[in-house]
């Protein structure tokens, strides 16, 4: 009777599985990387090859973050279970043997007590109330070792649906780069003189400077305008995945204050121009790096600085939407993660894009255009 109500001193919570289960997370996402690469087949052969590649590797950062968060997740809940679990594990022992010592013995001795019918039926209220909650915990046991063991499963046969997931996100990326190469329907508002641009580029030293002078490097320029995108102004969606890690006049840790906004975002992240726009400039720029200029509409630019790759040529027309470039260094691989060694969601974000915008060649805050979602 005394380990039974020792036993009842158990503090083991019933886990349940949170709203948020991360088991269950893992798994939607392991279905979105699964449509993913279903979206690659059917990309083959699709009319707008760049366009369904687009959404296609899109759709695979969307899977893929979402298996990272969710093995992440799992990886955590089942650390925190095992440590829970190796913390009680006195207790849960004298849970173990109550329920044996009940399981074990025969009605007729349970019943007997040595101080006569009274202690026989004080046992017996006691061993009523007891019971229960005694089942109650064991319960609460089972459900714990259930979680745990579904976790493991889920990252045992996580390893192979996300690697497959990268392997996918990159054959996706190879063949976007081959696609835009191939591309020859799309119009061009102008021809690049490229004697002009190294010119313009020698003698300006400023981002000012330079796309003040970026009608100079154009031949042949088409009249008129793209249709105007002001009434968009507020809503337009970012270009690439990610979060601001600067805002517009906010300095770095070198105390430079630059007008635009820096996102935080992953290695060889998808950057695509959010409004059809005329290609004004493409390639390294001062000290932004790796630089493309687009002008959405007369009198406006959009600067994107920061990329590895650079997609499309000076003079072409994109659509709303079309990628412009990828982000630089290496994606993670899928180690870390089913180890639970992974670094955190923000240390992932290990690649920045600059993000200026320019009224009549003034810079104006990117805010004030882009749906941040951010306070």
């Amino acid at each position: 009777m005394r380990a039974l109500c020792l036993a009842l001193g158990l503090g083991l919570a019933t886990p349940g599985l949170a709203a948020e289960d991360p088991a269950s997370a893992a798994q939607a996402a392991a279905a979105r990387l699964s449509e993913a690469s279903a979206q690659l087949d059917r990309a083959e052969g699709a009319r707008n090859r760049v366009r369904a590649l687009t959404e296609t590797i899109l759709a695979f950062e969307d899977g893929l973050e979402a298996m990272r968060d969710g093995l992440r997740r799992a990886a955590i809940r089942q650390e925190t279970l095992a440590g829970e679990l190796a913390a009680r594990e006195t207790e849960i022992a004298r849970l173990l043997g109550a329920l044996q010592t009940i399981g074990q013995s025969e009605g007729p001795t349970l019943l007997l007590h040595p101080a006569g019918p009274l202690g026989t039926a004080r046992s017996g209220m006691i061993l009523a109330d007891v019971t229960p909650a005694l089942e109650t915990r064991a319960a609460a046991l089972r459900e714990t070792l259930d979680e745990v063991k579904v976790l493991r499963a889920l990252q045992e046969s996580a390893a192979d649906t996300l690697r497959e997931g990268l392997r996918g996100a990159q054959a996706a990326r190879s063949a976007l780069s081959q696609a835009i190469a191939d591309r020859t329907d799309l119009p061009r508002r102008f021809t690049e003189d490229p004697v002009k641009t190294a010119l313009l580029l020698a003698s300006t030293e400023t981002l000012e400077g330079f796309a003040s002078g970026l009608s100079q490097i154009a031949v042949d320029e088409a009249p008129g305008s793209l249709p105007g995108i002001r009434a968009r102004k507020g809503t337009l969606p970012l270009p690439v995945e990610g979060r601001i890690l600067r805002r517009a006049g906010e300095a770095d840790a070198a105390g430079i204050a630059r007008p635009g906004l820096v996102m935080a975002t992953r290695a060889r992240a998808l950057v695509t121009t959010p409004a059809a726009a005329t290609v004004r400039y493409r390639g390294p720029l001062l000290d932004y790096g790796n630089v493309i200029i687009l002008e959405p509409e007369a009198g406006i630019l959009l600067v994107l600085a920061g990329l590895d790759v650079v997609y499309g040529t000076t003079g072409q027309v994109l659509p709303g939407g079309s990628p412009v470039g990828l982000m630089g260094g290496t994606a993670p691989g899928a180690d870390g993660l089913l180890t639970g060694n992974s670094p955190s969601p923000g240390a992932e974000r290990s690649e920045t894009l600059y993000i200026e915008v320019r009224e009549t060649n003034t810079p104006v805050d990117p805010e004030t255009w882009f749906q941040t979602d951010e306070g």
